[in-house]
């Protein structure tokens, strides 16, 4: 999986491995969407610090479909042109499920731990 580039200018955050399959399962069960309008949806909401290559979103899509997480059909986007729609599966929603709670779980304890005073820690 390639890793979004990080600068100055633009700074970006490196996702931590399995992260982009569970941002991806979030999109998707928000309703069917295309790949390239996942990729504005993940920017747009991260308030551009999550900003997915077409290198790694479309072979993350297709990882997905092809475990059974998502299914998807050919329609014509919203400018006319032919795109693959991504809907999220029962087996999809399942698995959301269980890496949300989980991801939930992992960012409070971290959250506590980054709490710790120097005073806490002795």
């Amino acid at each position: 999986m390639q890793k979004p580039e990080v600068s100055a200018l633009n700074p970006k955050s490196d996702l931590p491995q399995g992260t982009l399959d569970l941002l991806l399962l979030k999109v998707v069960a928000l309703g069917p969407v295309h790949g390239y309008a996942i990729a504005q949806r993940l920017e747009q909401v991260s308030r551009h610090v999550v900003q997915v290559p077409q290198g790694s979103l479309y072979p993350a899509l297709h990882r997905l479909e092809n475990r059974g997480l998502l299914s998807a059909d050919w329609k014509e986007t919203e400018t006319g042109r032919e795109a693959k729609f991504y809907r999220l599966t029962a087996k999809g929603r399942a698995q959301l499920e269980t890496e949300a709670a989980s991801w939930e779980r992992l960012t409070e304890a971290i959250g506590l731990i980054l709490k710790l005073s120097q005073e806490g820690a002795e």
